[in-house]
């Protein structure tokens, strides 16, 4: 081998040993991270809706009991 070939062979091995598998650690660990951080905020968003859906339950039921009273047929004119 010539001198301009080995001078590029040993960072080219030095590149492969260290750098590749460091910047392939780093990148999955920072999508691991970023899912993680979607997964929490979905998981809010989802029993924030849940919340809400009782809370429009509730609403209903005495939206319900309001025209039960004031006018008992309404449910047989649908």
């Amino acid at each position: 081998m010539d001198v301009a070939s080995e001078l590029l062979f040993v960072p080219a091995v030095l590149f492969l040993v260290i750098v590749v598998p460091l910047w392939l650690v780093f990148h999955y660990m920072t999508i691991w991270k970023r899912d993680r951080r979607q997964q929490k905020l979905e998981n809010s968003s989802h029993s924030d809706l849940h919340a809400k859906a009782d809370l429009m339950e509730e609403r209903l039921d005495a939206i319900e009991k309001l025209l039960d009273v004031d006018t008992p047929d309404w449910r047989s004119r649908t």
